[in-house]
């Protein structure tokens, strides 16, 4: 739930809860943020030319001391190429809070922010600008226990929030063991309270703590630096440490949602990435004609709910600057809840403005009936979901300067290069084809490659394949007349009812089936016909008024009205990504992200950007527990 603020007569945010201002003006705000944070930790001079730079915040309020961070990114010319900015909030306020707080040259930026100040629940969230070189890792809960359990690691530490005597647990020195804990020799912390028991905790815990002039009317403010006299302990992180020292050169072995966001995810930071698939780009299970994103939800909110809200955040970022309309379409889902189950937690509806229904919500007799689910059927309508065309999203992330392709070359093995035959300081990898011969060299690799990872895997971990096969065809004049749904419609099975073909056709897909172990492609003609009864048959659940009128087109084989399309995918034992290291001591610089079944829409970014956050030892983009179940660890531990 957002927190509610009041708007004192003088135009300034007060907090009921704290009963305390935000600021008392907003050029004192802003000068707050400018000088007593930004320079108080010597930024911009401290970041500069650095691949990366981490700055944790302990309470993000209005998001000033972030937004003038981020201006101050953009106006370096000497900027890091990635900047981490991590900040904790119990009670975030709303977007439209946020904006109108925002003094006038940053409106620009707050309005951004505002775009993405969505869907808040306890957790961990993960928000991306300026083309994921900006991102901002917001913390929703206790920051003591979040910052506990996700273990970042700063370079700079803006110590905020309300004042010590309103809002005790964020300056206790539980709290500064907390922060300790996650800085490196020589962070610097700075804040704009010259409490005694705030120095004095500070110091105890391995801070060197000076008075500074303060920002008028203030005499004094705070900064620190983290040098303990004593060897600090280290840190129990979520993950094993598995960084590298440096970006250099990857190869991605595959070039589907998973290896394309791989790709651009590496290639942002720096990695000089060349991209190998058997055939082309989105040539497998990515090769969809048209796929839907939406967040799952469960009573419980379950283990699933939770990373698929993530990783629709992180796919909705990656779709923004596509044709929307045209590659995409965040139009919303309708969930016809075939088994009767509400899905929806109850505690969702139990507060007005609980930021769950910024998410998902019960849906209304309207809107099912305007889709051809009846009134009163146990549905959801998922605010934050669409469709996508995959290809051409495989093909926006395959974009960038740093990544190029090798098409048709099947890797048929992976071998490590000793350091005297590569001429560098460490292992590199060789991809071999069948015949023998060297495609590409890399200091690392990347799998992505479906269920042809198992092969490159050597078999390592027990992983299934699933055959699935949609039916798909255009609009026309047979089924121009069909009360098709406005929206996508999923549940048992899912329905794009309006989609753009090449030139100006328009088309549907509906699917999919899920055939375990089975990898023949292309399916024979009675693996088709069984294929299309099948997804005839789901479409009766979903839409029945739809599969009434579809039955003709269905049995007119000879019309060819309705296509197949097929394709393998990939599935772990547990039905989870397998993001990480593969062997971390005995084969460094081999890496996998693979295993999302049929969730490749919804998870490869977000996977992708959790392999990238380990490797360069970044706030992780998920909860730590979350990153636990994905990591490829658990899968030696079977």
């Amino acid at each position: 739930m957002t927190e509610p603020l009041a708007w004192l007569p003088d135009g300034t945010p007060f907090s009921p809860r704290f009963n305390d201002r935000y600021h008392s003006d907003v050029n004192r705000g802003l000068d707050q943020a400018r000088e007593v944070f930004l320079h108080g930790c010597g930024l911009p001079a401290a970041w500069a030319d650095q691949a990366q730079w981490r700055i944790l915040e302990t309470g993000f309020g209005l998001g000033l001391n972030f937004l003038t961070t981020w201006k101050a990114w953009r106006e370096d010319p000497h900027r890091p190429r990635i900047l981490h900015f991590i900040s904790a909030e119990a009670w975030p306020v709303g977007a439209d809070d946020l904006q109108r707080a925002a003094p006038e040259e940053f409106k620009a930026l707050a309005d951004e922010l505002a775009q993405q100040f969505w869907g808040l629940l306890p957790g961990v969230h993960r928000l991306s600008f300026d083309e994921g070189r900006v991102l901002l890792t917001l913390y929703i809960g206790d920051a003591q226990a979040m910052l506990r359990q996700q273990s970042p690691v700063a370079d700079s530490v803006y110590l905020d929030g309300f004042s010590p005597k309103v809002n005790p647990e964020l300056w206790n020195v539980h709290m500064f063991k907390a922060i300790a804990r996650c800085c490196h020799r020589g962070t610097r912390l700075a804040t704009w309270t010259i409490a005694r028991a705030v120095r004095d905790d500070l110091a105890q815990c391995g801070f060197e703590v000076n008075k500074v002039p303060g920002v008028p009317p203030k005499r004094d403010n705070l900064q620190a630096v983290f040098n303990p006299r004593w060897e600090p302990r280290a840190t129990r992180e979520a993950l094993p440490d598995v960084s590298a020292p440096r970006a250099t050169t990857c190869m991605v072995i595959g070039a589907g949602l998973a290896g394309s966001a791989c790709a651009a995810s590496l290639a942002r930071r720096g990695w000089q990435v060349t991209v190998i698939d058997a055939r082309h780009a989105a040539a497998g299970a990515s090769g969809l004609p048209a796929g839907v994103f939406a967040p799952h939800v469960s009573p419980d909110d379950s283990v699933l709910s939770r990373l698929s809200r993530a990783g629709v955040r992180s796919t909705l970022q990656t779709l923004a600057p596509m044709e929307r309309g045209t590659d995409w379409y965040d139009c919303g889902v309708l969930e016809h809840r075939v088994d009767g189950t509400p899905g929806i937690p109850a505690s969702w509806s139990e507060e007005p403005k609980h930021s769950g229904t910024d998410w998902s919500r019960p849906a209304t007799a309207e809107q099912c009936m305007r889709n051809g689910v009846p009134a009163d059927a146990a549905a959801c309508w998922h605010l934050r979901a669409g469709w996508v065309r995959p290809p051409r999203l495989v093909a926006h992330q395959l974009a960038h300067p740093s990544i190029r392709h090798i098409d048709n070359a099947c890797v048929a093995q992976l071998l490590q290069a000793l350091a005297q035959e590569s001429g560098s300081d460490g292992p590199r990898w060789r991809a071999i084809d069948a015949q023998g011969s060297t495609i590409a060299m890399a200091d690392m690799v990347v799998i992505t490659a479906g269920f042809d990872s198992h092969a490159l895997l050597q078999q390592r971990w027990p992983l299934q394949a699933l055959r699935g096969q949609i039916s798909w065809g255009l609009h026309g004049e047979s089924t121009s007349h069909a009360p098709w749904p406005q929206v996508p419609v999923n549940g048992h099975g899912n329905l794009v009812p309006h989609v753009p073909m090449e030139g100006s056709a328009r088309g549907w897909v509906l699917g999919s089936t899920f055939e375990r172990d089975v990898t023949e492609l292309p399916p024979d003609a009675a693996d088709q016909a069984m294929a299309h009864a099948e997804n005839l048959g789901k479409l009766h659940e979903l839409v029945p008024p739809l599969a009434s009128a579809m039955q003709a087109p269905f049995a007119d084989t000879a019309a060819k009205q309705v296509q197949g399309w097929s394709a393998v995918r990939c599935a772990s034992h547990d039905r989870l990504p397998i993001v990480g290291p593969v062997d971390h001591d005995q084969m460094p610089g081999l890496w996998v992200s693979t295993a999302m079944g049929s969730r490749g829409l919804t998870l490869s970014v977000l996977c992708a950007e959790l392999l990238a956050a380990r490797l360069h030892h970044e706030p992780l983009p998920m909860e730590a527990r979350l990153a636990q179940l994905l990591s490829s660890e658990r899968m030696a531990r079977r």
